[in-house]
Protein backbone atom coordinates (compact mmCIF):
# COMPACT_ATOMS: atom_id res chain seq x y z
CA UNK A 1 0.00 0.00 0.00
CA UNK A 2 1.34 3.27 -0.84
CA UNK A 3 -0.06 6.71 0.02
CA UNK A 4 0.58 10.15 -1.06
CA UNK A 5 2.70 12.39 1.81
CA UNK A 6 1.03 12.77 5.09
CA UNK A 7 1.89 15.95 6.96
CA UNK A 8 1.96 15.29 10.93
CA UNK A 9 3.91 17.29 13.83
CA UNK A 10 7.01 15.51 15.69
CA UNK A 11 4.26 14.32 18.39
CA UNK A 12 2.50 12.40 16.31
CA UNK A 13 4.88 10.54 14.18
CA UNK A 14 7.19 9.81 17.74
CA UNK A 15 3.07 8.71 19.02
CA UNK A 16 2.84 6.43 15.81
CA UNK A 17 6.49 4.91 16.12
CA UNK A 18 5.72 4.04 19.95
CA UNK A 19 2.33 2.81 18.47
CA UNK A 20 4.11 0.27 16.09
CA UNK A 21 6.82 -0.80 18.44
CA UNK A 22 4.01 -1.48 21.38
CA UNK A 23 2.14 -3.86 18.42
CA UNK A 24 5.20 -5.40 17.35
CA UNK A 25 6.65 -6.45 20.59
CA UNK A 26 3.52 -8.17 21.29
CA UNK A 27 4.29 -12.39 21.73
CA UNK A 28 3.45 -13.62 18.09
CA UNK A 29 0.42 -16.35 18.11
CA UNK A 30 1.05 -20.01 17.44
CA UNK A 31 -1.68 -21.85 15.43
CA UNK A 32 -1.85 -25.18 16.84
CA UNK A 33 -1.74 -28.56 15.30
CA UNK A 34 -5.47 -28.89 15.03
CA UNK A 35 -6.93 -25.98 13.97
CA UNK A 36 -10.50 -26.86 15.55
CA UNK A 37 -9.37 -26.03 18.88
CA UNK A 38 -8.22 -22.99 17.42
CA UNK A 39 -9.32 -19.18 18.88
CA UNK A 40 -11.02 -17.82 15.92
CA UNK A 41 -11.19 -14.20 17.83
CA UNK A 42 -7.33 -14.27 18.81
CA UNK A 43 -6.21 -14.79 14.72
CA UNK A 44 -9.36 -12.49 14.36
CA UNK A 45 -6.99 -9.50 16.64
CA UNK A 46 -3.76 -10.63 15.21
CA UNK A 47 -4.70 -10.24 11.43
CA UNK A 48 -6.06 -6.81 12.66
CA UNK A 49 -2.72 -5.88 14.63
CA UNK A 50 -1.00 -6.89 11.66
CA UNK A 51 -2.90 -4.53 9.07
CA UNK A 52 -2.74 -1.47 12.14
CA UNK A 53 1.42 -2.55 11.52
CA UNK A 54 1.24 -2.30 8.14
CA UNK A 55 -0.78 1.34 8.13
CA UNK A 56 1.06 2.55 10.40
CA UNK A 57 4.62 1.83 8.56
CA UNK A 58 3.14 3.36 5.59
CA UNK A 59 2.16 6.44 7.50
CA UNK A 60 5.47 6.93 8.94
CA UNK A 61 7.04 6.03 5.43
CA UNK A 62 5.75 8.80 3.72
CA UNK A 63 5.02 11.41 6.64
CA UNK A 64 6.57 14.99 6.23
CA UNK A 65 7.47 15.72 10.37
CA UNK A 66 6.82 19.51 10.91
CA UNK A 67 7.44 20.81 7.15
CA UNK A 68 10.09 17.98 6.73
CA UNK A 69 10.25 14.69 4.56
CA UNK A 70 11.16 11.67 6.68
CA UNK A 71 13.07 10.64 4.01
CA UNK A 72 15.68 13.08 6.04
CA UNK A 73 16.48 10.22 8.60
CA UNK A 74 18.15 10.87 12.18
CA UNK A 75 19.85 8.67 14.63
CA UNK A 76 16.85 7.80 17.04
CA UNK A 77 15.68 4.78 18.14
CA UNK A 78 14.18 2.08 16.07
CA UNK A 79 16.58 2.96 13.16
CA UNK A 80 19.14 0.82 11.91
CA UNK A 81 22.25 2.53 11.73
CA UNK A 82 25.51 2.18 9.60
CA UNK A 83 28.52 4.14 11.29
CA UNK A 84 32.28 3.97 10.33
CA UNK A 85 35.17 4.51 12.47
CA UNK A 86 36.95 6.84 11.34
CA UNK A 87 40.22 5.90 12.67
CA UNK A 88 40.15 2.26 11.95
CA UNK A 89 37.52 2.90 8.57
CA UNK A 90 35.59 -0.29 9.73
CA UNK A 91 32.06 0.05 9.61
CA UNK A 92 28.84 -1.55 11.89
CA UNK A 93 25.67 -1.40 11.25
CA UNK A 94 23.45 -1.60 14.41
CA UNK A 95 19.55 -1.38 15.53
CA UNK A 96 19.13 1.46 17.97
CA UNK A 97 16.79 0.79 20.93
CA UNK A 98 15.56 -2.53 22.02
CA UNK A 99 15.72 -5.46 19.88
CA UNK A 100 11.85 -6.85 19.24
CA UNK A 101 13.14 -10.12 18.23
CA UNK A 102 15.42 -12.49 19.86
CA UNK A 103 16.25 -14.49 17.21
CA UNK A 104 18.21 -11.35 15.15
CA UNK A 105 21.52 -11.37 13.38
CA UNK A 106 21.69 -7.63 14.37
CA UNK A 107 23.40 -6.33 17.32
CA UNK A 108 21.27 -3.68 19.43
CA UNK A 109 22.18 -0.57 21.56
CA UNK A 110 20.32 1.33 24.16
CA UNK A 111 20.02 5.17 23.82
CA UNK A 112 22.08 4.72 27.60
CA UNK A 113 24.93 3.16 25.97
CA UNK A 114 27.98 5.04 25.30
CA UNK A 115 27.54 4.95 21.25
CA UNK A 116 23.54 5.48 21.44
CA UNK A 117 24.25 8.49 23.30
CA UNK A 118 27.10 9.78 20.91
CA UNK A 119 24.97 9.12 17.66
CA UNK A 120 21.33 10.56 18.45
CA UNK A 121 20.36 13.12 16.47
CA UNK A 122 22.53 12.13 13.90
CA UNK A 123 21.92 12.74 10.38
CA UNK A 124 23.90 10.65 7.41
CA UNK A 125 27.31 12.31 7.05
CA UNK A 126 27.47 13.60 10.82
CA UNK A 127 30.68 12.45 12.64
CA UNK A 128 30.28 12.56 16.56
CA UNK A 129 33.25 11.47 19.04
CA UNK A 130 31.93 8.00 20.38
CA UNK A 131 33.52 8.51 23.87
CA UNK A 132 34.48 5.31 26.15
CA UNK A 133 34.52 5.09 30.19
CA UNK A 134 38.23 5.03 30.73
CA UNK A 135 39.45 5.12 26.80
CA UNK A 136 40.07 7.87 24.67
CA UNK A 137 36.90 8.85 22.65
CA UNK A 138 36.82 7.85 19.25
CA UNK A 139 35.33 9.80 15.80
CA UNK A 140 32.64 8.10 14.34
CA UNK A 141 30.71 9.02 10.79
CA UNK A 142 26.93 8.01 10.47
CA UNK A 143 26.75 6.76 7.02
CA UNK A 144 22.92 5.49 7.10
CA UNK A 145 19.68 5.00 9.11
CA UNK A 146 17.11 2.99 8.22
CA UNK A 147 14.01 2.28 9.84
CA UNK A 148 14.30 -1.16 11.37
CA UNK A 149 10.98 -2.26 9.35
CA UNK A 150 12.35 -1.52 5.91
CA UNK A 151 15.81 -2.66 7.22
CA UNK A 152 13.79 -6.39 7.68
CA UNK A 153 12.58 -5.92 4.47
CA UNK A 154 15.55 -5.71 2.42
CA UNK A 155 17.58 -8.85 4.67
CA UNK A 156 15.83 -12.20 4.03
CA UNK A 157 17.33 -13.47 6.67
CA UNK A 158 15.84 -11.34 9.14
CA UNK A 159 12.17 -11.53 7.23
CA UNK A 160 11.67 -14.67 9.13
CA UNK A 161 12.45 -14.12 12.71
CA UNK A 162 10.45 -10.54 11.88
CA UNK A 163 7.53 -12.31 11.31
CA UNK A 164 8.10 -15.65 13.39
CA UNK A 165 7.69 -12.80 16.20
CA UNK A 166 4.86 -10.77 15.04
CA UNK A 167 6.38 -8.29 12.90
Amino acid sequence: MTSTPRWMTRQHYIELQNESFALRSRRSIEVPDDLMDYDASLLARHSARQARIRDIEDLLANAIVDGKPVGELIAEPGMVLTIRYDDTGETETFLLGRADVEDTDITAYSMASPLGRSIAGARPGDQRIYAIPHERGRLVTLLDAVPYGRYVAKSPGLQAAYKGAGG
